[in-house]
């Protein structure tokens, strides 16, 4: 047990290295993002993300959106706690026997017009969890799906880029109940 404490003592640690994105590009991508939120929308973007029965990989880069590298909410696009604000509905994993009631009853719990996107491969098709007596499938065998970010996960580059795709092109096809 001594050898093995020194040892790890004098190693070192064995973590990834700091991300290296250009910050200018994240800060001009999520400025746009915000900028053409309120242009279309008239207000910022409010997100409410939906874990309908994932492994959680696609919530860490999810929230990563709002550390203090990324940051998300100075440029005017928050997370809210109840659908009935929402704008978007992030959903990720592939839907779960269990929580397909509760899928649909907060996509009908956000009021239209509204947008959903399924991040991550489970959340399109089910992933690796396809086949499953547990799983519904993809996100779209449950309600309409606006937009798939693929991704195993999807980075935070790419669900800014999802998202400022889709209301630059979707605004005026809002999905409505």
């Amino acid at each position: 047990m001594r050898k093995l404490l020194f040892e790890n003592l004098i190693r070192s640690p064995l973590t990834e290295g700091v991300p290296d994105p250009d910050r200018s590009m994240l800060a001009e991508l999520a400025t746009s993002l915000g900028r053409v939120a309120r242009e279309n929308l008239g207000r910022s973007l409010s997100i409410r993300e939906i874990d309908a029965g994932s492994c959680n990989g696609c919530e860490l880069e999810i929230h990563a959106l709002s550390n203090a590298f990324y940051d998300i909410e100075r440029f005017g696009l928050r997370f809210v706690a109840s659908p009935r604000h929402a704008d978007v509905l992030l959903v990720t994993g592939p839907v779960t026997r269990n929580m397909r009631e509760a899928l649909e009853r907060t996509y009908n719990a956000t009021p239209a017009p509204k947008w959903v996107v399924a991040v991550g491969d489970c959340a399109s098709d089910g992933g690796c969890f396809a086949g499953s007596y547990a799983v519904v499938g993809g996100v779209s065998a449950v309600v309409p799906v606006d937009l798939h970010l693929a991704g195993c996960p999807p980075s935070p580059e790419t669900l800014l880029k999802g998202l400022l795709a889709l209301i630059e092109h979707s605004t005026h096809s809002f999905r409505s109940p």
